[in-house]
């Protein structure tokens, strides 16, 4: 007989196989050795209550042996001589998307404006040392995208629009660990999604597709409302069945190209704040109510949706035992980001706690359209990067500090390599941002009694939760609501926000590529 079978234990029990047999057993009314097989399924941390619980969801055999579960597979056939279609960008909206275009027996060209992974790290680690930014190969570009270096955290909560569990065994597929078919927050960790996008590479390569680094998107080739190519590097024309617009949002020039075009775009709500920094111990005790997590738990995370003065104040992309990291993607700005690596076992945690931004807040924007947003979080980084001695220093204030309005006379240690230089957050910020983030934190420490404490900093700013604008596509075709076969795809098109809703959304539009070319 095979059943499956949720059960609650406590960490140090949940780490126990006996335990968890002899569990299993009593709530089937079997005896323990009745059971030959017990497999994982799903694992969660429940630490609502004093007593941290694990949840775990088992699937369990009795007096029979498990069904063997065939190595997952997908199938990649060759198609080097198969129609071809342009896709503008490697992140996982791309990748994905050339992944199913070979599915479904069609040829990907990628290009991608920044390096591959490993020539993009040494990019990073100039932007770490103070060296400049790479304004093509970043945190923000490079194969892989902006997850690449920025965590690999898999959580989503676009259930309805694909396949996540697809999703999930692509990556397990391509050498993430195995942990993420079964965590409920699955994580793969920065320092071994580089491999995992490499792998991906490697698949793409090896069915005949094709990626061009260094191959910056400069044009679309535009002829009586059907797209039928692109201008690489302001001199090459490639030209394509389709154009998968994947460019993710850091990419600002994509939009001021199509606006220039006369091509329909709509602004759209956003986020802007901070990135917050506390000692992991601190928030493991705050969590897990107590004084030390032990090792049978994992890094506390937190979440918090606030509502302050008719907007939305929340954390975003939390990173338990994680880094902060530069996430400019030109000289003359100052943005920050969160990563961890797969263990998560850094002395600090960090996440995003930002302040929805409405078209109704950005009034003094109104002539620049649907760009208003655009403009608006380029200007605050230029900011951010003047309040910082026009270097990638963070401007950096203690929490209390920022809520109260005093000035931090010093900073505590941080995770921020480059360095942070004291800075009055409350005072610069555009004032409808920070007085909703003053009064946020405030409401998150009542709910987390110690969250709201000078052993915290806050660094400016984290101002790219998401695209500022939308490129409207047809809701059956997906294509441009004004250009036929040019397919506005991921978080840079407005229609994702993470890696794996971009990855869904990358496949989705592959699919309908393929319908369009009458592939399928």
């Amino acid at each position: 007989m095979r059943t499956k079978l949720s059960i609650e234990l406590l960490p140090w029990q949940a780490s126990n196989e006996k335990i968890i047999r002899e569990e299993a057993a009593r709530r089937l009314k079997v005896h323990p050795d009745d059971i030959s097989a017990i497999l994982l399924l799903r694992r969660s941390v429940d630490a609502r209550g004093r007593n941290v619980k694990i949840n775990l969801g088992l699937e369990v055999y009795i007096n029979e042996s498990p069904v063997e579960t065939p190595d997952i597979h997908f199938d990649y056939p060759q198609v080097i001589n198969k129609p071809e279609v342009i896709i503008v960008g490697a992140g996982p909206a791309g990748l994905f998307a050339a992944l199913r275009l070979i599915e479904l027996g069609i040829k990907p060209l990628i290009f991608e404006r920044g390096k591959d992974v490993s020539s993009r790290k040494y990019d990073i680690g100039a932007i770490h040392r103070n060296e400049g930014v790479n304004p093509d190969s970043n945190y923000g570009f490079g194969e892989g995208g902006a997850g690449t270096f920025s965590d690999g955290k898999l959580y989503t909560r676009s259930k309805k629009k694909g396949d996540i569990n697809r999703i999930l065994e692509i990556f397990y597929n391509h050498g993430a660990q195995k942990e993420i078919l079964i965590d409920s927050h699955p994580h793969i960790g920065t320092n071994v999604l580089p491999r995992v996008i490499k792998n991906i590479r490697q698949t793409i390569l090896n069915a005949g597709g094709e990626i061009n680094f260094n191959s910056r998107v400069t044009g679309l080739l535009i002829k009586s409302g059907v797209i039928e190519g692109v201008k690489v590097n302001n001199n090459m024309l490639v030209k394509g069945e389709a154009v998968v617009l994947a460019t993710g949002h850091s990419a600002r020039e994509n939009y001021y190209h199509l606006h220039g075009l006369g091509l329909k775009l709509e602004a759209k709500n956003f986020a802007v704040g901070v990135r917050v920094e506390h000692p992991q111990q601190l928030i493991d005790q705050i969590q897990y109510h107590r004084p030390e997590r032990g090792k049978y738990l994992p890094a506390a995370t937190y979440s918090f949706t606030e509502q302050v003065d008719g907007r939305g104040v929340y954390s975003f992309c939390m990173c338990p035992g994680g880094i902060i990291v530069p996430a400019s993607t030109s000289n003359d700005e100052m943005v920050v980001n969160g990563m961890s690596p797969s263990d998560r076992n850094g002395k600090f945690a960090n996440s995003g706690i930002v302040a929805e931004v409405r078209i109704d807040d950005l009034k003094s924007y109104a002539s620049y359209g649907e760009l208003a947003g655009l403009k608006f979080q380029e200007e605050l980084e230029r900011k951010s990067y003047h309040m910082a001695g026009n270097s990638h220093l963070a401007p950096a204030q203690r929490l209390a500090d920022f809520v109260k309005g005093n000035t931090s006379g010093n900073l505590p240690d941080t995770s921020y390599h480059p360095g942070l230089t004291s800075s009055d957050l409350h005072s610069w910020m555009p004032g409808f941002i920070a007085k909703r983030l003053q009064k946020g934190f405030q409401q998150m420490d009542r709910k987390a009694r110690g969250f709201l404490t000078n052993e915290a900093i806050i660094l400016g700013v984290e101002s790219r939760t998401s695209s500022s604008v939308r490129i409207p596509r047809d809701n059956d075709t997906l294509e441009h609501v004004q250009v036929k076969r040019l397919f506005p795809c991921g978080e840079g098109a407005g229609y994702s926000g993470g890696i794996v809703s971009s990855a869904i959304d990358g496949e989705r539009c592959a699919e309908k590529v393929a319908f369009a070319i009458n592939k399928i």
